[in-house]
């Protein structure tokens, strides 16, 4: 059988570069098993792909991360991801002898991976147009090109940091913040920018943006402190943290519970996110009350703990509302609170009842560190009371009977475990569950199955 024309290899090639990564290995699964020449020549193809986007990740390593924007929306340096493959066939196509070298072991791997860093910046001065075409806003491309050039200049530095970058962010020793700041000498002796740029890299390979303060503060004795660092070339990574703070402090108060749960996600992730910003800057940092800084975080924690409180006390009136009880009278005069049975199981008061909770048991962390984690537990117990006595009283009126709807009746009684199910009071679900099939379960008369028989 024919092999793949001439044609159909560029085509293949040029299709398989486009492919993203997960693409790429699907239909690398799929020839794996094909049987023919131009299969083979697929697999040869798709082998080639994976080896060359491999090289490339080792090559230029330190810069990789900065070719997609971060997860948590902090501002830091990017590039735009289509840049990458053409400095990496840039790079390449300039030093074609050293590929090789990038499949071995340590330390001529490294050492070809800092040579292709270099092609790579050199190919950006000479032909900036082919690596990062002109288009759209020519001051940012400029902008763009430089600090592109400038990374690739200090890479090999970075590439030295990253092994030790774990090492950094947890209880390092004397040797090792000797060895960091040693580095971050020799950056910036490299170049006068060379210290925060290196630390931009660094800070690329972080899920978690505030753990860089964490190299921040060891790159110096008196880092840690307010005046210093807001004074440094490194201030502009609190800035940051801050200003992420500050953006979710406002999508916070403005949160509005009803029926889209991915808000009430995000909420939750928001509440998160800055409650492990703020006590890492609490232990990190020493704040001046009267800084920009302390001020600004002091702000921050008083509008997110209000507003924290504020839902709390929202949680327990929307309970009230999804499952409400009314007045009945019996016995002549007397009167109590029981389940309205005829409340609707959904809607958008229930909707509003099961984002409030969610948030409830989602809030144990963030409540500790902005004091309301007390009135959380507190509600949280009470809401778990109020919910098993409603199962239960709603339970006997079943019982006791008849209801106009029991398959409705025994709707709200789920309602009320999934209400407790939010809160993660789980064994209570789980009793109000059990109740309640035990009540589906008709009784037999005594001596029912003789007489059918």
């Amino acid at each position: 059988m024919a092999g793949l024309s001439s044609a159909h290899r560029i085509a293949l090639t040029a299709l398989l570069a486009r492919c993203p990564d997960v693409a790429l290995r699907a239909v690398s699964v799929a020839v794996a098993s094909t049987a023919g020449s131009r299969a083979a020549e697929m697999r040869a193809l798709v082998g080639e792909e994976i080896r060359n986007r491999e090289r490339c990740e080792k090559a230029l390593k330190p810069l990789v991360p900065m070719f997609r924007a971060r997860a948590d929306g902090i501002v830091a340096t990017t590039f735009p991801s289509h840049i990458l493959p053409r400095l990496w066939r840039a790079a390449s196509a300039r030093a074609p002898d050293l590929l090789r070298h990038l499949d071995g072991d340590e330390p001529a791997s490294r050492s070809a991976a800092d040579r292709l860093c270099q092609a790579a910046a050199s190919a950006i001065r000479d032909q900036p147009e082919l690596i990062w075409p002109p288009g759209g806003d020519e001051v940012a491309r400029q902008k763009g090109l430089e600090d592109l050039t400038a990374c690739l200049d200090l890479a090999h530095l970075a590439r030295r940091g990253l092994p030790s970058l774990e090492i950094w962010l947890r209880r390092p020793d004397g040797d090792q913040i000797a060895e960091l700041r040693l580095l971050f000498k020799d950056c910036a002796g490299a170049r006068i920018d060379g210290a925060p740029r290196v630390l931009e890299m660094l800070f690329a390979h972080l899920p978690d943006a505030v753990l860089i303060l964490r190299i921040v503060t060891l790159t110096s004795l008196v880092a840690g402190r307010d005046g210093f660092l807001s004074e440094s070339e490194m201030s502009g990574f609190v800035d940051r943290l801050i200003g992420g703070v500050d953006l979710r402090a406002g999508r916070i108060k403005a949160f509005k519970p009803g029926s889209d749960l991915a808000r009430v996600d995000s909420v939750i992730a928001d509440f998160n996110w800055c409650a492990g910003v703020l006590g890492e800057l609490d232990v990190t940092l020493s704040f001046d009350p009267r800084s920009a800084w302390g001020k600004s975080v002091r702000d921050a924690r008083a509008t997110i703990a209000g507003r924290m409180s504020s839902l709390l006390r929202e949680a327990d009136k929307a309970v009230t509302r999804a499952l409400p009880m009314e007045r009945v009278q019996f016995g002549g005069r007397m009167a109590r609170e029981m389940p309205r049975l005829s409340a609707p199981v959904e809607g958008p008061a229930v909707e509003a009842a099961l984002s409030l909770l969610s948030l409830v048991g989602s809030a144990c962390g963030p409540a500790s560190v902005f004091g309301c984690e007390g009135d959380r537990k507190t509600l949280v117990v009470a809401l778990g009371d109020r919910l098993l006595d409603y199962a239960d009283q709603a339970l006997r009126m079943i019982h006791e009977g008849p209801v106009e709807d029991e398959t409705h009746a025994f709707g709200l009684i789920e309602l009320a475990a999934l209400c407790l199910d939010r809160i993660e009071a789980e064994e209570a679900a789980h009793t109000v569950r059990r109740r309640a099939a035990v009540a589906r379960v008709p009784v037999k008369e005594p001596g029912a199955s003789s007489q059918a028989a």
